[in-house]
């Protein structure tokens, strides 16, 4: 008996409630529509606006592809008739120059999208390869300094900008932006390859005992590392020269 009366109970209150809700929407109908046409037309710019930026993503990836494409082309005379076609440039100046055009064109147009930020990368890069060398370092110490976990650029560009260092004959500095990369346990950065550049900058700073420990850590800690050999090979020979 129970157990029926209960269900009777939850019957009329269903019954009841559904006889409210009609006649508060019998009542608010204009408010109701209003509702409706507010949420229709939310759902409709979300889904433009997805679709926008899918487009738009989709637009800077095929338009760094192009400039990747430019900077990574073979220099050199045309290919002979026949041979694979391909974009080539007679000297580096003239493909670096075009790169460089192109990536800034691309960071301009997509500043916050990841094609836009790699290509600011790839832009001082190539300014490194035309020999404009301030810049380069100011770009890439800039790109640097941002902590983006979803992106590689600023890791790389402080590697970057350690071995542009080493190029412009600063070993010293070059040391100090390796060993902070080196003691960043978030960077990502495989450390064989931060202890081997390290290792060589030392050297080239007359750092001699510091440069075989360097060596040493290398080849103690990352024995399967493709530099590994090397660094055990230098680590001795800079034994040997100090005894």
């Amino acid at each position: 008996m129970k157990r029926e009366l209960k269900k009777h109970i939850k019957e009329d209150e269903l019954v009841t409630g559904i006889a409210h809700a009609s006649a508060w929407a019998r009542l608010h109908a204009n408010e109701l529509k209003v509702t409706v046409a507010i949420v229709a037309v939310v759902a409709l710019g979300a889904g433009l606006l997805n679709y926008f930026q899918g487009t738009r993503t989709r637009e800077a990836e095929r338009e760094f592809a192009e400039a990747l494409e430019t900077f990574q082309a073979p220099v050199g005379p045309a290919p002979a008739e026949g041979a694979p076609s391909g974009r080539h440039f007679a000297t580096g100046a003239e493909k670096y120059k075009k790169a460089v055009a192109a990536f800034d064109a691309l960071g301009s147009k997509y500043p916050s999208l990841p094609a836009g930020k790699r290509a600011r990368y790839y832009a001082a890069l190539s300014r490194v390869e035309l020999g404009e060398l301030d810049a380069a370092e100011k770009a890439l110490t800039e790109i640097g300094s941002y902590r983006d976990a979803d992106t590689l650029e600023p890791v790389l560009a402080r590697l970057a900008v350690a071995d542009l260092q080493c190029r412009r004959g600063q070993p010293e500095k070059a040391v100090d932006t390796y060993r902070k990369l080196l003691d960043d346990e978030t960077s990502g950065m495989p450390k064989d390859h931060v202890l081997m550049r390290l290792a060589v900058a030392l050297e080239d700073a007359k750092r001699g005992p510091e440069a075989g420990a360097s060596y040493k850590r290398l080849a103690d800690e990352f024995p399967q590392s493709v530099y590994a050999q090397e660094a055990r090979r230098r680590a001795d020979y800079l034994t040997d020269s100090q005894g």
